[in-house]
């Protein structure tokens, strides 16, 4: 056990790691000092079984020979998995196996309630339960004190105003936000495609979507050419080849057609039509959120996760400044595009940094 002197010891100038565990990614961010020095995502289904986040964590571990004398300090979305009952018997087991697998320096996130214990977290779940989005926007309001936090990621978009350097959302818990316009459930990666039209286009005819686990996101940000290879890490829907053909494929089943009813080049076109869809439906939210909040229409967006380029292009075609998570933080040059992408990990590691445990 770790006396009170060697726990503050840590906190003021050791390692801490930032974790943040969802239901199809653990990522963790290493911070020494307040420089971010390296970044890991490892895929985790957690609704198969908790194995797979003592997996994350156990690479992690032979990653980083100090992890043993690092803080940890976590944030979580897992508890919305199937795998649990409930949010709140997520939250509780989640939090009794990190502080096992993490040792007596691990703390969870709880927003305005601070930082947490594993006992104090089971208690105080709905304070714990997805603040992920909560930990980035409290960062990015130290950063830049006006504007609009636009993470897309994997599988959701978080759309948080900011005001006078404070996160100002109108839902705090997913139900909440979900109704609020500030959670999508749209990402970049992992969104089914026949959640997002009941008709498409396709040359010069109208189709029925096939309301089926035919394609994914993924499919269409290969052929845009915009889905970074590394952070494509899940298996297809079919899961057969990642690669270009493999995903006109899919997209071609999504209408009844086979790839060979056309060329590429005609593919890549209904891959942007899908990207179309995609984007509409951020932006719709993105302009109720930004009414609602009284802001400037031109307000800066501040963006990250594994779809920055989306958030980006949103923010251009919106005539708003942009500015990427990354540039915002000290962190490692070949760490930058993985800041984006893990920020909500790189956001607590800095906020337990400059918290009291």
């Amino acid at each position: 056990m770790l006396t009170s002197v060697q726990r503050l010891e840590l906190h003021d100038g050791g390692p801490i790691i930032g974790w943040d565990i969802g239901g199809a990614h653990v990522k963790a961010s290493l911070l020494e000092g307040e420089h971010v020095s390296d970044i890991g995502q490892w895929p985790a289904p957690l609704w198969q079984g908790l194995s797979h986040l003592d997996d994350a964590v156990r690479s992690a571990r032979e990653r980083w020979p100090r992890f043993g004398q690092a803080c940890h300090a976590v944030t979580m979305s897992a508890e919305m998995t199937d795998l649990f009952p409930d949010r709140e018997a997520g939250v509780v087991t989640l939090a009794a196996r990190l502080a096992a697998l993490l040792g007596p320096t691990a703390r969870f996130y709880a927003g305005e309630a601070g930082w947490l214990d594993a006992q104090q977290a089971a208690v105080q779940w709905p304070a714990v339960a997805s603040a992920n989005w909560l930990a980035t926007a409290t960062l990015a309001a130290q950063r830049l004190p006006d504007g609009i936090l636009m993470d897309i990621g994997s599988t959701t978009t978080d759309l948080i105003p900011i005001t006078r350097g404070t996160p100002a959302p109108l839902g705090r818990n997913d139900a909440a936000r979900l109704e609020s316009g500030e959670l999508v459930y749209v990402g970049v990666v992992r969104t089914p495609l026949c959640a997002l039209a009941r008709r498409i286009r396709f040359g010069d005819a109208s189709y029925n979507v096939m309301h089926e686990f035919f394609a994914t996101s993924a499919d269409v940000f290969r052929l845009t050419g915009e889905l970074d290879a590394a952070y494509d890490q899940y298996p297809a829907a079919d899961e057969r080849a990642r690669d270009t053909a493999a995903s006109c494929g899919r997209l071609a089943r999504m209408i009844g057609h086979d790839a060979r009813d056309a060329d590429e080049n005609r593919w890549r076109q209904f891959a942007r039509r899908w990207r179309a869809l995609i984007t509409a439906e951020i932006t719709r939210n993105l302009a109720s959120v930004i009414a609602r909040s009284g802001f400037d229409p031109e307000c800066a967006v501040i963006g990250a996760g594994c779809g920055l380029f989306l958030a980006r292009d949103i923010a251009q075609m919106s005539g708003r400044p942009f500015v990427a998570f990354d540039t915002v933080i000290d962190v490692a040059p070949d760490c930058r595009g993985w800041a984006n992408v893990c920020a909500p990990s790189v956001a607590v590691a800095l906020l337990r940094r400059h918290a009291r445990c």
